[in-house]
C-alpha cells in the first residue's frame, strides 16, 4: 500500500513535470533529427507482462534496425547492450541521457501501474530469452524507474549478473524507507551528472 502510494505521488510530480518540459524537449529532439518524440519499446514487466515502455527519444529513428551491426562494440558482460559513444544517439539524445530528461516520460507508466518509480531494471524482451533460471526473479516484481543499479554508479556496472545481483538485493531487503533514499540518492545522482549514459 504505502509503495503504490508513493507511486501516484511521486508518478503525478514526474508526469507533470513531464508535460511542462514536453514543449521545448519536443521542439529540440524535432530540430535535431527526423522522427517522433517519444520512443516506445516492449519490456517486460512484473510476472512476464509486456508493456510499452516511454522516453523521450534519444536516438535516430532507425536505431532499432542498427542494434545487430553494433553487437560487437557491446562493453556488457551478459544479457544487455551497452556501448561507449553509441553513433545511433542524436546531439539532442546525448544531453536529455546525460541529464536523465529522457527518463520522465515512463512516470506515464507509473501512473498506468506498469511500473513503480523504485524497483528492478525493465529488460526488453531479447534479454529475458537468454535468463538463466535465477535471473527470472528479478522480473517477479514490477520494474522501475530508478533502482541500486541506478544509483550504483551504472556506467561502471558492466556484468549482467551484477545488474541482477544489486536487483535482487533490493528486492529481498526492501522498505518503505529504503525506497525514499534511492529516489534522495537518484536525485542527487542526476543533479550531479554520475552514472548517466
Amino acid at each position: 500500500m504505502y509503495k503504490r502510494l508513493l507511486d501516484i505521488i511521486v508518478g503525478c510530480i514526474g508526469s507533470c513535470i513531464t508535460l511542462a518540459m514536453y514543449p521545448f524537449v519536443a521542439l529540440a529532439i524535432k530540430l535535431d533529427s527526423p522522427g517522433p518524440v517519444f520512443f516506445y519499446q516492449t519490456r517486460i514487466g512484473k510476472n512476464g507482462r509486456h508493456f510499452s515502455i516511454i522516453k523521450f527519444r534519444t536516438m535516430v529513428q532507425d536505431a532499432e534496425a542498427r542494434l545487430a551491426a553494433l553487437q560487437d562494440e557491446n562493453i556488457m558482460n551478459g544479457q544487455m547492450f551497452k556501448m561507449e559513444r553509441d553513433p545511433r544517439v542524436t546531439r539532442v539524445g546525448s544531453f536529455l541521457r546525460r541529464t536523465s530528461l529522457d527518463e520522465f516520460p515512463q512516470f506515464f507508466n507509473v501512473l498506468a501501474g506498469e511500473m513503480s518509480v523504485v524497483g528492478t531494471r525493465p529488460p526488453t524482451p531479447d534479454e529475458v530469452k537468454g535468463y538463466e533460471i535465477w535471473h527470472r526473479r528479478r522480473i517477479s516484481m514490477k520494474p522501475g524507474v530508478t533502482g541500486l543499479w541506478q544509483i550504483s554508479g551504472r556506467n561502471n556496472v558492466t556484468d549482467f549478473n551484477q545488474v541482477v545481483r544489486l536487483d535482487l538485493q533490493y528486492m529481498d531487503h526492501w522498505r518503505f524507507t529504503r525506497d525514499l533514499y534511492i529516489i534522495w540518492k537518484t536525485l542527487w545522482v542526476v543533479l550531479t551528472g554520475r552514472g548517466a549514459v
